[in-house]
């Protein structure tokens, strides 16, 4: 079984995780952390090294998912997942969205967390749309 950690910068996160819950329900194996502003960068390291330490034990991989690239909670996750003493492996996705993190939880039950990655970032990709004008009417009574 995967575990999931989001991270961000400031409240991105949590809000995520807030708003899953209003449609989803809670996200089993999901957590998360911030780098809030007050706290600093030093904070944040020892809380998600703490959070990595608490979710891995009986994790077959932790899949992070991450605000941006090469921001704070990117290069603090990255440090882990490419560091051997990584008491398990680590898959490294940026761009958290929010169907992201609803269909990371689809794949909870994969064992290999870099496939799980490949596979949430193919998925989440086909999230992302341009609306255009429908050619056929549509009711609004979703």
């Amino acid at each position: 079984m995967l575990k999931v950690i989001v991270t961000s910068h400031g409240p991105l996160a949590e809000a995520l995780m807030s708003s899953a819950r209003m449609v989803y329900g809670d996200l089993p194996g999901t957590s998360h952390v911030g780098l809030s502003e007050g706290a600093g960068i030093e904070a944040f390291k020892q809380e998600f090294a703490d959070e990595l330490q608490r979710v891995s034990a009986g994790a077959d991989g932790v899949l992070v998912l991450c605000d941006m690239l090469c921001g704070t909670p990117y290069n603090v996750a990255c440090r882990h997942a490419f560091d051997p003493q990584t008491p398990v492996p680590m898959a490294v996705v940026t761009g958290v969205n929010f169907p992201m993190l609803l269909m990371s939880a689809e794949l909870l039950d994969e064992k290999d967390v870099h496939q799980a990655a490949q596979e949430l970032v193919a998925l989440a990709g086909e999230a992302i749309a341009v609306a255009r004008p429908a050619v056929t009417a549509q009711l609004d009574d979703f």
